[in-house]
């Protein structure tokens, strides 16, 4: 016989009390009800004011600083070091896990071999599922990480990552910007204004800066101007190992000389407010002579002149990655995933200000 709503609600009301905390997938198992009937439930227990609702999730009266974090509703987040690119990603998923009554715990991957460091620390954490933003320098350190990365319990979004079709986790939901929209928006602007010989000045140490640079090649050769446009890299530490001297590092002064160059595109921000210095201590102004676009619109706004930049949905991007993550979450049952994978790209925008002007 189906046990009368307001009684299953009362059970509800008390083992969420007494939990602080409870999935709705894991209610409507002990009750023996679909996941439907609890979710209409909690939704009455909240509207009378008995229990709080979350994404998922529903969470005693109790303040939440009160609340114990010891129930399995942590997510283990791991990202490099020193990356502020992912900054405002992190609190974007963080604001998201709040709302949905969990808790996002950071973890750090402090060099090549840090990410199945900080992976397994958040797993002996507790953490039920994990963002991943993993470095990946190479192509090489991505496909090392690949065979413990497809071999974990736990669901798993990647996060301004994509893995290549075929590999051992291309099975992974993923959230990413669309990094060649980036560079075409960036030509677009650019050749509008004139332009027709642009530097690339990026990094080559990550998934992102690799698309950027291969984009970079293959849209300017679209164009007919891939010959007046030349590639280097930003920085010393912009390449995939950065501790001896690169030999394609070169003096952005320089390339933008010998190319008969008047715009450039540099990854990212701060490497971007370094060469601007370096362009004008040169005696190059920044728009009159070389308009610049920075990749990243991190800090891009802050120097001397307020850079144009490609502005990845950072915010947005991090709350997608929260959003996929608990969906792997609730679909999950026994180890066993009834869902579709996702890959979700996000496209970015320009931002104009001061650094790019029309071609004198």
């Amino acid at each position: 016989m189906r046990e009368p709503a307001p009684k299953r609600q009362t059970r509800i009301a008390a083992l969420v009390e007494a939990r602080g905390s409870a999935r709705i997938t894991d209610l409507a198992d002990e009750l023996g009800v679909s996941v439907v009937t609890v979710r209409r439930d909690v939704e009455e227990l909240a509207q009378r004011g008995e229990l709080r609702r979350g994404h998922g999730v529903a969470r005693s009266l109790r303040p939440i600083a009160q609340e114990s974090t010891a129930t399995g509703d942590t997510i283990g987040m791991v990202v490099p070091e020193r990356n502020t690119y992912l900054t405002e990603v992190v609190q974007a998923a963080r604001e998201a896990a709040e709302k949905a009554g969990l808790r996002l715990a950071l973890h750090i991957a402090a060099d090549e071999r840090g990410t199945e460091r900080a992976v397994r620390q958040a797993l002996d954490a507790g953490a039920r599922g994990l963002l991943l933003a993993p470095r990946w320098r190479t192509e090489a350190e991505a496909r090392a990480d690949h065979t413990w990365l497809a071999e974990l319990e736990v669901p798993v979004v990647l996060v301004e990552r994509r893995p290549h079709r075929g590999s051992a986790v291309y099975g992974l939901d993923c959230v990413r910007s669309d990094h060649a929209h980036g560079v075409h928006l960036t030509l677009e602007h650019l050749t509008a204004l004139g332009h027709r010989r642009i530097v690339l000045a990026a990094r080559d140490d990550s998934p992102t800066a690799r698309v950027i640079r291969s984009e970079f090649a293959a849209q300017t050769a679209a164009r007919g101007i891939a010959e007046g446009c030349p590639v280097m890299l930003s920085s010393r530490t912009a390449g995939p190992d950065p501790r001896p001297r690169d030999a394609r590092e070169a003096d952005l002064a320089g390339a933008v000389r010998r190319a008969g160059a008047t715009a450039a595109l540099i990854h990212g921000d701060m490497d971007a407010l370094v060469l601007v210095q370096r362009l004008r201590e040169a005696g190059i102004e920044v728009p009159g002579d070389c308009s610049v676009v920075a990749y990243n619109d991190v800090v891009a706004d802050m120097g001397q002149i307020a850079l144009t930049a490609v502005a990845p949905p950072k915010g947005e991007l991090g709350q997608a990655a929260l959003e996929l993550l608990i969906r792997r979450l609730e679909r999950t049952r026994n180890g066993r995933w009834a869902g579709a994978t996702r890959h979700l790209e996000l496209l970015p925008g320009l931002v104009i200000r001061d650094s790019t002007a029309s071609l004198r």
